[in-house]
């Protein structure tokens, strides 16, 4: 495998242990993946949609933390399918979601990796969140 500029992209063999998954640095360093030790809850407003005690952080250089949390740690309802759909070249082909709470739609505020790519598969199934109205906060 390689970068952009054509330098071979190295594994780092720290792996660490979580939810049965094996996890490191990838990409010469660019995307880290770790258990998050704390509670987390997602909010819209006061109404919390989803709660879970089993997060991912998955931190890439250049951007935001971000927080993978499992399917089902979101309450049924709240997630309407969107049309839209990306890729990134270190995770793979993703799947949007609308956010719908109490008749308010935000739109493409969700994501899915259903099949990234071996390096991330870790976070195959769950959803990550990046709207300005969600929060997503210690439980």
């Amino acid at each position: 495998m390689r970068s952009r500029r054509g330098a071979p992209l190295r594994q780092i063999n720290h792996p660490r242990q979580a939810m049965g998954a094996t996890m490191a640095a990838y990409f010469d360093d660019r995307i880290e993946l770790d258990p998050y030790e704390q509670p987390l809850c997602v909010r819209v407003g006061t109404r919390v949609i989803g709660r879970t005690d089993t997060a991912l952080r998955l931190r890439e250089r250049g951007y935001a933390d971000r927080f993978y949390l499992p399917w089902q740690a979101i309450e049924a309802g709240f997630l309407q399918r969107s049309h839209k759909q990306t890729y990134c070249p270190y995770k793979g082909d993703t799947c949007y979601y609308h956010v719908v709470v109490d008749g308010a739609c935000y739109a493409d505020a969700g994501w899915v990796y259903p099949q990234p790519r071996r390096e991330m598969a870790a976070i195959a199934g769950r959803i990550a969140f990046d709207h300005p109205q969600l929060v997503i906060e210690p439980a």
